[in-house]
């Protein structure tokens, strides 16, 4: 198993004594005792009848046993399915049943609504709750403290992470051990995460940032992690103290700035800032090291690569950049017009190849070889450039996706929603430039009355969709701006209302 996400990230510290998790309430879990609750979960769950190769959806809040179910996919073999927890039931139950996981691990209040669909496929279902309690974790105190580990080859599944394009349903991204553990191994290397390292982690852990960047490069390389369940600005503060690292997204650093306690001598004991998830502002850059003395490092990935390129810890960062490819990653510029390659300052579509890149779409080879080129690049959607001195330069993206706070928003899921309001006619929906997100969504709508009270669309979206998808504004218009071929013109709606 060398190699192998057991090796690096367990095998390596089932003896280690140093504290791993810093929690809020001060307490603190050594890399041993974390991987021992780990063994007791993967034991329970083994009971339970968990195979290797299983997927294991889970939903549940930010905490150290949430987190424990992951290292207990990497003993037990399965395939780890985070789930962002603000998704509706409605939403949770597509996820359920394009997976169809062998288990589902989610927050008590939501068994009954969701315990009938996993009936159906045959899925069990265990609470865990956002303090930690619940039917996973009742009784492993009375359970083996060493779970021999199942296993596993660099091209076995290790992760699903849904995404989606512009239009159509989220896909589930397939990652291998091969992409995970290649990855952080560059990452450690290129940014000099060591075990000396204390990093302030305020992300989520249900996508690639908070999960795959954040926590396999610490426990590859030995590192503390203040975990901290959500952005808390003064929980931050109080970390600098005796923290070196931070990774975060652009609306961390805005936040951060607008807090008057934030200077040199408050970031003095901090060796590095990472961003990514989003575009950094070249204000923001320019802000936060007019305060702190510390230029952000800015990276570029996504859900299908993981880490693709990223600023130097050490050399040169370009404002504006998301740096240089990553070692063994290869970064191309593709023109959009002829399809022909091309190079230093030319615009075109990025497309990806490497040990990072995903194994394809759950289900779906269609999407899977829509998604490649003949000779085996990931086509990104993205569209950029490469300057002289070969940093990459992310323009924009050749689809409709807006990123908000971190988090990918795409229009056509919102419309789809919006549309079946019985008042409304049609909808567009686009993003427009927000200082503390990035972008947010806003929604033009033709309602069938134009007198109509939007309060009832507003519940009625509350109902379907996640809070960050929900538009932050809604226009009235009497029609939608289309060409001669009756597609709506965004660009004139973003135009107008920026």
């Amino acid at each position: 198993m060398t190699d192998s996400l057991y090796s690096n990230l367990i095998e390596t510290n089932l003896d280690n004594n140093k504290t791993f998790l810093i929690l809020d309430d001060g307490s603190e879990i050594t890399y041993k005792n974390f991987i021992i609750l780990a063994s007791k979960i993967s034991h329970k769950l083994s009971k339970l009848g968990l195979k290797a190769g299983s997927h294991i959806l889970v939903k549940s809040a930010k905490c150290k046993e949430t987190l424990a179910l992951y290292l207990s996919s990497i003993l037990t073999g399965s395939v780890f399915f985070p789930l962002n927890t603000s998704y509706t039931v409605n939403e949770t139950i597509y996820f359920i049943k394009d997976s169809k996981p062998s288990f589902l691990i989610c927050d008590k209040s939501e068994i009954d609504s969701l315990k009938p669909i996993c009936d159906e496929i045959g899925c069990k279902i265990l609470s865990l709750n956002a303090n930690g309690i619940g039917e996973i974790t009742d009784g492993i105190e009375n359970l083996d403290s060493f779970f021999e580990p199942s296993k596993r080859s660099h091209n076995d599944l290790a992760a699903l992470l849904y995404t989606s394009g512009t239009t159509g349903k989220p896909k589930g991204a397939m990652l291998t051990e091969q992409n995970l553990v290649s990855n952080a191994q560059e990452l450690i290397n290129l940014w000099n995460i060591n075990r000396n390292d204390t990093l302030i982690h305020s992300l989520p852990i249900y996508h690639t940032h908070g999960l795959f960047v954040a926590i396999n490069t610490s426990m590859i390389s030995g590192a503390t992690i203040r975990f901290i369940k959500n952005f808390n600005t003064d929980s931050i503060i109080e970390a600098f103290n005796y923290s070196t690292l931070m990774m975060g997204v652009p609306t961390f650093y805005t936040r951060l700035l607008n807090d008057k306690r934030l200077d040199k001598k408050l970031t003095q004991n901090m060796r590095l800032f990472i961003s990514g998830s989003a575009p950094l502002l070249n204000q923001t850059f320019k802000n936060f090291y007019r305060v702190t003395g510390h230029q952000i490092l800015e990276r570029y990935g996504m859900t299908e690569t993981n880490m693709n390129a990223s600023n130097p810890c050490d050399g040169e960062r370009k404002v504006g950049s998301v740096g240089k490819p990553l070692k063994d990653i290869k970064i191309r510029i593709n023109n959009i017009q002829s399809d022909n390659n091309k190079s230093e300052n030319d615009i075109g579509t990025i497309e990806i190849n490497g040990p990072n890149v995903f194994k394809g779409y759950l289900n779906n080879p269609k999407k899977t070889q829509e998604a490649f080129t003949k000779d085996g690049f990931f086509i990104t959607g993205d569209i950029g450039y490469f300057d002289n001195d070969g940093y990459l330069f992310i323009s924009g993206r050749n689809k409709d996706l807006i990123i908000s706070g971190g988090y990918n928003v795409y229009p056509k899921e919102i419309e789809d929603i919006i549309n079946q309001h019985e008042l409304v006619l049609e909808s567009a929906v686009f993003g427009i430039p927000n200082d503390d997100l990035g972008e947010v969504p806003i929604a033009a709508i033709v309602m069938k009355n134009k007198f109509t009270d939007l309060n009832d669309l507003k519940d009625f979206l509350k109902k379907h969709l996640v809070k960050y998808k929900i538009p932050y504004k809604y226009i009235l218009l009497d029609e939608l701006p289309k060409n001669v071929m009756g597609k709506v013109q965004k660009n004139t709606l973003k135009e107008k209302y920026s």
